[in-house]
């Protein structure tokens, strides 16, 4: 199969390496740098050259506040039977876009994002497949994932949307209080170094990946619920309540089991 990859980001890049010993690859990214370690591929730095590649896929793999963008400049560069792809974490408004194109698609997220995953290990992580769009398409990611030893959950871009606004919002956000009440530690516990370690690799995630996930509609809701969780806590430690503690650490401990 021809395989166009558009961005040659960690995730664009990685997509690039897995499928290029069984497909013909090429990559669209116009800072050519990115793409100078790039292997068995062919790399496209003018949109025009995708005209002659004629891919029968396209997985778009650029930042999420550029995904359907992107998809806009290439399009018409694409035959009419490309099979639009995307990886997106947010997938507010794809549906609609993807049906406007009149177009084959498939969507997926990988929920292996590379800051913390170990990319060549990937057998505890997990992927979501959007249960509509081409099946083909959905079949093909599918035999992907399986062969990655992923596991692999079904869900509607709405069930999507919902479930990354509690798997994603809630971990991020804890992560930008912890952040910002933060002071430096001379001599920092295991628990703090693990959570600074967190930090790090959360706030270094691109800032247009942050807000898309913290302005995804479904988002402030799950927010709401820590401030709620927050006062309840705040309310137990001015009483000194301990029986309220300890009937809370029992309730939280039951929900991580």
């Amino acid at each position: 199969m021809r395989i166009l990859v558009l961005g040659a980001g960690k995730m664009g890049s990685f997509f690039v390496d897995l499928l290029s010993f069984e497909h013909e690859m090429a990559v669209y990214e116009i800072d050519s740098k990115r793409m100078r370690f790039l292997y068995n591929t062919q790399r496209f730095t003018s949109i025009d050259e995708i005209d002659a590649f004629k891919p029968e896929l396209v997985i778009n793999a650029v930042t999420l506040k550029y995904t359907l963008e992107i998809f806009n400049q290439v399009i018409p560069h694409l035959p009419k039977d490309c099979i639009l792809s995307d990886i997106s974490s947010v997938k507010t408004g794809f549906k609609e876009f993807y049906e406007n194109t009149g177009m084959r698609y498939v969507s997926t997220h990988p929920m292996f994002g590379p800051t913390f995953a170990n990319l060549g290990s990937l057998s505890n992580e997990n992927a979501i497949i959007i249960n509509e769009g081409d099946y083909m398409g959905r079949i093909f990611f599918r035999d992907l994932y399986n062969r990655l030893g992923l596991h692999i959950c079904e869900y509607s871009f709405d069930e999507h949307d919902e479930t990354m606004a509690y798997s994603l919002s809630i971990p991020f956000v804890s992560t930008f209080v912890f952040a910002a009440v933060m002071k430096h530690q001379d001599a920092p516990g295991t628990t703090f170094k693990r959570h600074l370690k967190i930090a790090h690799g959360v706030l270094g995630e691109d800032d247009c990946l942050l807000r898309e996930i913290l302005f995804n509609p479904r988002t402030k809701k799950q927010v709401a619920r820590v401030r709620e969780e927050l006062k309840s806590l705040i309310s137990i430690i001015d009483n000194h309540d301990e029986e309220a503690l300890n009937n809370y650490l029992t309730r939280i401990r039951e929900n991580v089991k």
